[in-house]
């Protein structure tokens, strides 16, 4: 309002020595920039927040895994070997004898069948006939799945039922061709995946919009994240129907005099936005040399110094041999080594002052050419010295 109140009164004092075309174009003008500078303190105060519905899960939806083992058929001899893969057999003799043809008791080749595991993902209030992604792994020995169509397989849940049924051709994004002498592959052959490839028999039986209290659970888990969240969603109902039990739940309860459902209170308060906050952390790992770190990790004073000792060995071995005509002379090997160290004697202490973040004393080793792996060994000490005020997660 101020900056609004200041330029009318720019607006006023240019019309008394103006015209009106002028004015009136001071006056958009005017307005426009207002309008500008509300819209970037919008924005800059929204920036750093996120919606309710990304920042927790609530509980009770959920996703629940399937599985099931089943036959991959109409391959071109890329299947299972007979010798390695024994249960691929046994299956295709228990699949024949359901359709009414008995092969027990003779010799079945199994290179165009592969035994695969078939993996699937019911999301949450699925509904029975609807479809779902299924993904396919070889078992046995088979060495590519191109071309191939899963038969009939139940997929089951951790409670023993079957939930879906999978059955189509297997999509893989490689392949693999071989030679006499050469072989070329390329991804991974042996997995595939068919889009919308099982059809759900049965529903996960929860009903949400009976409930009269829910849960929300913190996707990174934090109080300070968890008590905005109460305060945000009590502020927006103006009734005190939320509270944070711990750094990872928040409850919601429907109040007796809403009209809606707790699917359509949960639905009002999703969008609201949240601050999330979060502990200093830097995650780091040895393997790969990766350094992640947190926004708020700060360091206190403290003297660094790295020094790099390389020794470096090199082996010239020499030949020796005796003269033309000498007696019982032999060619013997004599080892020469050259052996040099570097201690980095030019290496100084470097001071850091309090409140230096770790992404300055990081790009400062940066430039002094450090790599990863050493970056992560100073990170390692200052932790130990107790400078560094952040948890250190290794990966």
């Amino acid at each position: 309002m101020l900056n609004r109140a200041i330029i009318n009164n720019e607006v006023l004092e240019y019309t008394r020595q103006s015209s009106p075309v002028l004015t009136v174009g001071r006056a958009i003008f005017g307005v426009f920039i207002f309008a500008l500078f509300s819209v970037f303190m919008v924005y800059s105060a929204h920036a750093k927040t996120s919606r309710i519905k990304d920042i927790v899960d609530i509980e009770g939806v959920r996703d629940n895994q399937l599985v099931g083992y089943g036959l991959v058929v109409g391959l071109n001899g890329t299947g299972d070997s007979l010798g390695n893969s024994p249960f691929t057999e046994q299956s295709l003799i228990a699949m024949l004898e359901r359709l009414g043809v008995n092969v027990r008791g003779q010799n079945l080749n199994t290179g165009n069948v592969a035994a695969v595991m078939v993996t699937s993902t019911l999301l949450p209030f699925t509904n029975q006939g609807s479809r779902v992604d299924v993904s396919i792994s070889s078992l046995g020995d088979a060495t590519s799945l191109q071309g191939g169509t899963l038969l009939v397989t139940p997929l089951l849940a951790a409670d023993g039922e079957v939930y879906a049924v999978a059955q189509g051709e297997v999509s893989i994004a490689g392949f693999s061709v071989s030679g006499e002498a050469a072989t070329v592959t390329q991804n991974i052959p042996t997995s595939g995946r068919i889009a919308s490839g099982a059809i759900v028999e049965r529903e996960i039986d929860f009903s949400l919009e009976e409930l009269q209290q829910v849960r929300l659970a913190l996707k990174n888990p934090d109080f300070t994240t968890a008590r905005r969240i109460s305060q945000a969603i009590n502020g927006f109902t103006s009734a005190n129907i939320s509270k944070a039990e711990n750094s990872a739940s928040v409850t919601l309860r429907r109040p007796k005099n809403y009209d809606g459902s707790i699917v359509d209170l949960i639905t009002d308060i999703e969008l609201l936005p949240i601050q999330p906050d979060q502990p200093a952390r830097v995650v780091i790992s040895e393997r790969s040399g990766v350094i992640v770190m947190g926004a708020d990790v700060r360091i206190s004073d403290v003297a660094i110094a790295q020094s790099n000792l390389t020794v470096k060995i090199t082996e010239t071995p020499q030949v020796s041999q005796a003269n033309p005509f000498a007696e019982g002379g032999e060619t013997v090997i004599v080892p020469r080594s050259d052996i040099s160290v570097n201690t980095g004697e030019d290496v100084k202490l470097a001071i850091t002052e309090t409140g230096v973040t770790l992404q300055d004393l990081v790009t400062g080793l940066n430039r002094l050419g450090m790599k990863p792996r050493d970056i992560i060994t100073i990170i390692q000490a200052i932790k130990a010295a107790g400078a560094l005020q952040a948890e250190i997660e290794v990966m």
